[in-house]
């Protein structure tokens, strides 16, 4: 029989409100775990959970979905059913409190999906038509002209506000239409519009979604976290060539700055400066810059949104990338080199300290997924490199040697 262990209770608090199953129910729960499926060996208690430890026997998924089904079976939605890896590398199931269970409040012993409502589009279309005006007008902020409403100086923005939301718009909704295929409630994206000025001139700080329900397993937190940053890129970079080939190219200023749109020094990116390259030809030069199209600035703000969205940190989609494929720990650990590395290029490129110093204010890891011990397919893991190889292209400089190749 498995041994069963409870937390330690203070003087204050009744040992039986850390059992979140009573004894009968004790018995149950371990008749959800086939021996030879995982072997049951210890229960631990927890105010909120109930801890499960023992021996793996089976495929990982096998022993995901017998369990969860027993466990649904006997609880109904009572409990989330986590399985995830331990400090010593063996797997163990955990049944979380479920705090919107139904069965819990009525007794009901059947499992029930009762969704609450997480669509709000009124407030999304609110949203939405607010950020398209301050975007409209940021452009004119960008430009150094006078801010002032007149459909003359709307129409000089409509090119970079509608790239721009084109691009944000489509990496959220790549987030959640992928999570409604995996039946994750999510909300619908959200735009946080903000009136232009000089310390910030973009007219949005991006667009978000809420998660509302925990990611079944690592394969669809991957496929969660890619969807948003493949959908803005593949969007972006079209529009940045199209951007580019309607713009200029103007003399390099004494003091080029990375985000000087009117006279661009695109050797702050690789990526730049091989579309740029690509596209002005022979004309840009090292002694000259780029005077960018609106729709261009867009596409170059959307390629710095899709690269800050990739870095492997924590709740951003890149830290999600790397837990589905490597697992929370060793995601977590890639976590805090990939701050210290950022940290330290920040000191040859400076406009990088910024999001250095976001990413250290931000957790390193994640949440499980409920299965956060099945895999990845090696599919998945060659489009998450190729996602860390798009996000190295945006945020490294040029190298010396490819910069003299090209004459940029």
């Amino acid at each position: 029989p498995a041994q069963t262990t409870e937390g330690t209770a203070t003087p204050s608090v009744d040992p039986a409100a850390l059992r979140p199953i009573d004894k009968a129910e004790e018995t149950q729960l371990q008749n959800c775990f086939p021996w030879s499926v995982y072997y049951l060996q210890n229960i631990e208690y927890r105010p909120q959970a109930v801890i499960c430890r023992g021996q793996l026997r089976s495929k990982p998924e096998v022993a995901y979905q017998t369990i969860r089904e027993n466990v649904e079976e006997v609880f109904g939605d009572r409990f989330y059913v986590v399985f995830q890896e331990g400090a010593s590398g063996k797997p163990f199931f955990a049944l979380v409190t479920n705090p919107r269970s139904e069965s819990a409040a009525t007794g009901d012993r059947k499992f029930t999906k009762g969704r609450e409502k997480v669509t709000r589009p009124g407030i999304a279309l609110g949203l939405l038509a607010v950020t398209f005006f301050t975007t409209t007008l940021a452009w004119l902020e960008l430009m150094d002209k006078p801010v002032q409403f007149s459909p003359a100086n709307l129409a000089l923005g409509l090119p970079y506000s509608l790239a721009l939301m084109l691009i944000l718009g489509l990496h959220e909704l790549g987030h959640y239409l992928t999570a409604r295929r995996y039946q994750i409630q999510a909300t619908l994206p959200y735009f946080i519009p903000v009136i232009p000025m000089s310390l910030f001139p973009f007219g949005t700080f991006g667009a978000f979604i809420q998660i509302r329900s925990p990611i079944p397993n690592r394969r669809s937190l991957f496929d969660v976290g890619l969807s948003g940053p493949l959908s803005g890129f593949i969007v972006a970079l079209p529009l940045l060539l199209w951007g580019l080939a309607h713009s200029s190219i103007v003399p390099l200023p004494p003091k080029p700055q990375a985000f000087n749109f009117q006279a661009l020094d695109p050797s702050f990116s690789l990526l730049l400066t091989l579309l740029s390259k690509l596209v002005l030809g022979t004309g840009l030069t090292a002694e000259t810059a780029i005077n960018l199209h609106p729709v261009a600035v867009a596409s170059c703000l959307g390629l710095v949104v899709t690269a800050f969205n990739l870095m492997p940190v924590g709740q951003l989609d890149g830290g999600h990338i790397v837990h589905a494929m490597f697992g929370q720990r060793t995601g977590a650990a890639i976590g805090q080199v990939a701050r210290l590395l950022l940290l330290l290029l920040s000191f040859a490129q400076p406009h990088l300290l910024l999001w250095a110093i976001l990413l250290f204010l931000m957790p390193a890891s994640d949440e499980p997924a409920l299965n956060d011990v099945t895999e990845l397919d090696n599919r998945r893991d060659l489009w998450g490199l190729l996602a860390l190889a798009v996000l190295l292209l945006i945020i490294l400089p040029t190298p010396g040697f490819i910069a003299s190749w090209l004459n940029v």
